[in-house]
């Protein structure tokens, strides 16, 4: 799979056949794109589980946050990566190991998160892997949906956002 370049079809098929999707880095804010994206797919019909230690056992979107993978009750059909590319592989790793137990078919690393290693080590246990997009930009587009809704609107960020003080 060439990963700088995905055929619409292939995302098409992926955003198709999955239904429950766990977020890694799942976050509580209302302004982090995690939450964004988590509440945009679960109105278009999606499971959201998500997978953020240091909220684990809370809630979010009406949904447990669990505290990792294993956690989750399966199944699970794909596992978003809101984190760091460099903790994509650890994550990979575990998704892999509970893939059977699970049922994982796919790994999604989301906008800026890029391991081709993790990749390899995905497609050769079998799973589908995407990177370097975001799953809710995705099917906007392909369901002709998007809209400047959360892009570009400075409200939604992955920066964190200053103080300021008056």
């Amino acid at each position: 799979m060439n990963h700088d370049q995905y055929p619409d079809e292939h995302l098409r098929d992926v955003l198709g056949r999955v239904r429950r999707i766990a977020v890694i880095g799942a976050s509580t804010h209302w302004t982090r794109p995690s939450y964004f994206v988590m509440k945009y797919l679960q109105l278009r019909g999606y499971t959201m589980l998500p997978v953020n230690p240091k909220a684990a056992g809370g809630q979010l979107l009406g949904a447990r946050i669990y505290a990792n993978l294993a956690e989750v009750p399966a199944p699970i059909d794909m596992v978003d990566i809101f984190r760091r590319s460099d903790i994509a592989g650890a994550v990979t790793k575990d998704a892999i190991r509970l893939k059977d137990e699970k049922g994982i078919k796919v790994i999604w690393m989301q906008l800026t998160v890029r391991n081709d290693e993790a990749a390899a080590l995905a497609e050769e246990a079998g799973l589908t892997v995407v990177m370097n997009r975001c799953p809710k930009i995705e099917y906007s587009r392909l369901n002709g949906e998007l809209s400047w809704n959360g892009i570009n609107s400075e409200i939604i960020s992955s920066r964190r956002r200053r103080t300021v003080y008056r």
